[in-house]
């Protein structure tokens, strides 16, 4: 059984490693941020509380995502395992996880960091367009286009997200790094966290986490 936290930058890959991970092993992917807003979009009681809290700018306490987290890994799909995506974030976090699930077989196994250069990051978030019609990612600065601003796929529209700026980046990418070093000092320290090359592809990526958890269940 292995349950993983992947940390990394936006722009890093850590959806298609998830993914790739889910798929391989057959162990479930849990992002935080769909959780909570599949909640407060169900209408039901928890879900009017937290779409009031989400609705006025602020975040849902730690205690609240913790609760809601221990619910969703008693799901059937996370029998195998799990990966968590986005949480937890904080050392606070880390901590208050850590504590809940001491002594049962939900304690993380690997926390895998995904490293990618500052540059290429900043390419990958300002150089994304995505179609508006189908929903295909593309990049202006690493792929090729039939026709110039239009899906290779369907031909849609592709459009840029406003916030995928230099400015919104290096404030989100500075906010991360703050954020993410005390968890990620926290569990360096326990001897279960590796940092992969995730800047030269997603198959080079996922190759170097299959080395590490098989040499981790050996």
């Amino acid at each position: 059984m292995a349950n993983i936290i992947l940390i990394a930058a936006a722009g890093a890959g850590k959806g298609t490693q998830a993914r790739l991970l889910k798929e391989k092993y057959n162990i479930a992917h849990i992002s935080t941020g769909d959780l909570l807003r599949d909640i407060a979009s169900s209408g039901s009681e928890l879900g009017k509380e937290i779409a009031e809290i989400q609705k006025s700018g602020l975040l849902v306490s730690n205690e609240l995502t913790l609760k809601i987290l221990l619910e969703r890994l008693e799901d059937s799909d996370c029998k195998n395992g799990f990966i968590l995506d986005g949480y937890p974030r904080t050392l606070e976090q880390a901590k208050m996880f850590e504590e809940a699930v001491a002594g049962t077989n939900k304690e993380i196994t690997n926390v895998i960091v995904l490293d990618v250069p500052k540059d290429m990051l900043m390419q990958r978030i300002t150089g994304r367009l995505t179609c508006k019609a189908c929903g295909e990612i593309y990049n202006e600065y690493f792929d090729n286009f039939v026709k110039e601003g239009t899906c290779n796929k369907c031909s849609g529209e592709l459009f840029k997200r406003s916030d995928d700026n230099e400015e919104a980046f290096n404030k989100r990418y500075d906010l991360y790094l703050t954020v993410v070093k005390g968890a990620i000092e926290f569990y360096k320290g326990k001897g279960i966290l590796d940092v992969v090359d995730a800047s030269i592809s997603k198959s080079y990526t996922f190759s170097q986490i299959e080395k590490i958890l098989e040499d981790k269940n050996d």
